[in-house]
Formats: C-alpha cells, structure tokens, sequence
C-alpha cells in the first residue's frame, strides 16, 4: 500500500528580499503528474510583479557588485550546505511536482550543491591581466566585471539542476539576477533559492518570479535593466528569444535541444555500453536534454545490443516515484503522452519495430512503458525531432565513417555517446563528431567542473567548468599613465 503523500507547499514570488503573492493575487495551479490531482498553487506574476522585481534587480546589482569576491563565496558555501541539510525534504516536493523517483531527485539538489561550491570557488579566481606597454611609466591592464542584472529561463525537467547553474555562475561574477522558474515544478527551486535568502544574500540579488513564461521574457529581455539573459529548452523558443536579446544588443546563454546519437562499436564492453547507456536513456523518463536517443549500433554486435537493451528496458520498474522500488517515474505532463504515442506509431508505419513498450500505463498519472525500436529508418519523425521521453531508437550500421555521418545528420549537437575497444577510434570520434560534449566508454556528462553545452541548434555557450562565469563578465581594458 503506498502511504499518504507528504503536504506540497504554494509557491510565493520572491522580490526585493520578500516572499509574496502577486500583487493581482492570481495563482497557477500545480499537478502531481503521478496521480493527475493538483496538489498546490503558484503565485502568477503580474506586469507591476515584474517592474517590482527589475526595480529590486538594479538596486541589488549595486550592492552585490560592489562585495568582494571572496565574501561572495563564503555567502554561496553557506547556502550549498543549508542545501544539503535540506535535500530529503526537498526531493520529495521535487518528486510529487515533477514525478522523478525520490533517490534521483536526492541526487539532483546535492549535485546542485556541488554546483554552487564549484562557483563559490571561480568567484575567488575572476583574474585580469597586466599588459606590457609600449611606453615607459604607462601600466596596462585588463580587468573582469560583472556584466549586470541577469535574466533566466529554465525548464522543469530538472527544476534546480537548471536553475543552479545559472543562479550560482551569476551570484559568483557578482551580478544580481531573475529567475523566471518553471510554473510545472515551482516549489523545488524556490527552496533552491531559500537557502540563498537564509545564506544571507542581500535583498533584490535573488528575485524568483512565475507566470506564462512568453509574456514574462517578453517583458524582461528587452527591458534596459536587464544585460544579458540565460535560456534552457528548446531549439524553437531559444532561436526566438536569442533573436530577441539580440535586438537589444543583450548577452545570450542559450542551452537548447538535443538529439544525442549513441555509437556503440563491435569491439566495445557491450555489456557495460547496454548499462550505461540504458541508466542513461531512462533516467527521468527520457526527459533529459542529453539523453542518448539514436542509438547506431554496428552490423555484427546489432542483434544481440538490441536484445539486451530490450531487456534492460523490460526490467525497469516504473511507478509513483514516492515508491522506495520506482525506478521511473511519470512524464512531467499529459501533453507528452500524445506526442510520444504519435511518433512511435509514424516510425512503426515506415517499417520500424516495436521490441518493447509503446503504449500508455494505466489511465491515471503520465505513466508511459520504457519503449525500444528497432531497425527505424532515418525519414522517420523520431529519426528528426526530440522525442523527450523514454524512448530508444536503434539502427545499424557498417564503418564508423557511417556512424559517424549519421551522428552528424542533424542540425542538433548537444551531447554524444560512443562505446569502443579502440584508442584510435576513440580518438577519431572526440575530434569528428559535432556536438558539445562527447563521452566514450561511460557517462562523462554534466559534473560541475566541465563544460556543459552545445553547438549548431543545441545553442552556444558552456554552464560548466572554467569558462562558464566568463558569460557573466565582461573585460575591461584600464590603461594608466604618470600625472
């Protein structure tokens, strides 16, 4: 029997250091997409919300810019441990909105933790340069500042993992920041952004707003306040809002849609690439922009990859991701059902097959079987777009010079994956294959200290690593010479 949900909590805006309603007092309502019932309510922004929060965004970035580097740092180590003092409270408001099995929500706030310490850290290391000058007594220097108030968007998918990497790079560059988080999973990240209040930023650094997410980016991208913007989703939306800042001559991080291709090698560990690749491709119900999806699978080793796969996913225990046993949860929303049902039956019409899964489980909740096709062709819709969802497509293939073209046939270039015995295959792969970030041989992806992001229409821009808080300065050259 399972037991009794734990309580959900309404989500307030937060501006200019204050939890609140909106000032027209509407809400948005929030549904457990595990049982379909709505079990909370968000506050909707209005257009004063809004001028409110840009007026407490520019007030904050005059404070917070102007501390230092390391009592910037020291603020966000603060805020990562209350986060980690919190996250079995938080994974399960995280789980009951987004659906995710508790464990993997666990993971996703302490992995944010481990985000805001990596830029607690960069915060300290903001360096500049000296320059030799061309004439005697003149010093040349180059200097990093914060770019100003920021604006980000972030999907709810990983409603905090989204959130942190924007939040924390801003917060350690020293600029102020909104987030407009997203109005399906608000709860999560607005205890993100609690243990930064209770950590002590100063009011107006951090201002946490909801609404219909069109007419908010609408208003803020363009608004002279705000100075550069960041966007996670998808490719659609991320061109028209990129176009947007472009407009307004704003900076843009743009972390859009994915399409990964999975190249599994006739010398590769087949076992440990099926492992891998199966955790991979079902975590989160395939709701990950760089999940594995077109997985090309050479001619010798494709039956029995398939096989096995198909058995990986046959075994997967879905359910209500408050169950201790669930190991995927539901789809985040009803809508996912009918585009995933669509896709899988135009693939089966072209002459794919159906190994497992491909129908809806149960009428309650956004439950849906973890699905395998083989043999689908590359005219396909699945072969094309995103599906999003838990999802595999296999194909076979003869010379890596094919897998490669075809890990290369689409405009996407976000994330890759590739299984093989040979260094210089290895090798090969990581200089030809057109994505932002490949993985050979294991799960490599998305720890706080390396780049994260993609290329061609998966966006432009790292949220990881060294380079990410350069998104957030500008340089600016100072040269000085004697009175």
């Amino acid at each position: 029997m399972t037991a009794p949900a734990p309580a959900y909590p309404d989500t307030r805006l937060l501006i200019d250091g204050e939890w609140r309603d909106a000032l027209d007092g509407r809400t948005i309502d929030v549904t457990d997409p595990a049982t379909g019932e709505t079990i909370g309510k968000v506050a909707h922004a209005s257009r004063a919300d809004l001028d409110a929060a840009l007026a407490a965004v520019d007030r904050g970035f005059g404070v917070w810019s102007r501390t230092s580097p390391f009592d910037r740092s020291k603020l966000m180590r603060r805020a990562a441990d209350l986060l980690r003092q919190r996250a079995d409270a938080i994974a399960v408001i995280m789980t009951r909105e987004q659906g995710k099995p508790v464990a993997e929500a666990r993971g996703e706030v302490l992995a944010g933790a481990d985000v805001i310490d990596w830029f607690a850290e960069e915060a300290r290391r903001t360096y500049g340069w000296v320059i030799p000058p061309r004439q005697p007594g003149v010093m040349q220097t180059a200097i990093k500042l914060p770019v100003g108030p920021v604006a980000a968007f972030t999907p709810w998918n990983f409603p905090i993992n989204q959130v942190v990497r924007k939040l924390a790079a801003a917060l350690a560059a020293g600029c102020s920041i909104i987030v407009k988080a997203p109005e399906e999973t608000p709860a999560s990240p607005a205890e993100l952004i609690r243990a930064f209040v209770d950590a002590g930023v100063p009011a107006g650094v951090v201002n946490l707003v909801y609404g219909v997410p069109a007419e908010i980016s609408g208003y803020l991208i363009p608004h002279p306040v705000i100075r550069k913007i960041s966007f996670t989703g998808s490719t659609p939306v991320g061109k028209q809002l990129a176009a947007l800042a472009g407009q307004h001559m704003k900076l843009a991080t743009m972390e859009l849609g994915g399409h990964a291709p999975a190249i599994v090698f006739d010398d590769a560990d087949l076992d440990k690439a099926v492992k891998v690749l199966a955790m991979a491709k079902y975590r989160n119900a395939g709701q990950v922009c760089v999940a594995p999806t077109r997985f090309l699978v050479q001619e010798g080793v494709y039956d029995e990859v398939v096989a096995s796969f198909t058995q990986a996913a046959r075994a997967i225990r879905v359910g209500n991701g408050l169950e201790a046993d669930t190991q995927m949860g539901p789809l985040a929303n009803e809508r996912r059902i009918p585009a995933l049902e669509g896709m899988v039956r135009d693939a089966l019409d072209r002459g794919a097959e159906l190994k497992t899964g491909g129908r809806r489980i149960g009428n309650k909740g956004n439950f849906y079987e973890p699905t395998v096709l083989s043999n689908v062709p590359k005219d396909a819709r699945i072969m094309n777009e995103e599906p999003f969802g838990p999802v595999a497509v296999f194909s076979p293939f003869a010379t890596p010079d094919d897998a490669i073209a075809e890990a290369n046939r689409l405009p996407f270039g976000l994330a890759s994956y590739a299984f093989t015995g040979s260094a210089d295959t290895a090798s090969a792969l990581g200089l030809r294959i057109e994505a932002g970030m490949t993985t050979i041989n294991h799960n490599g992806l998305a720890l706080p200290e390396v780049p994260f992001g993609g290329i061609k229409d998966s966006g432009h821009g790292t949220e990881g690593g060294a380079e990410a808080i350069d998104a957030y300065l500008y340089t600016k050259f100072v040269s000085q010479s004697p009175r």
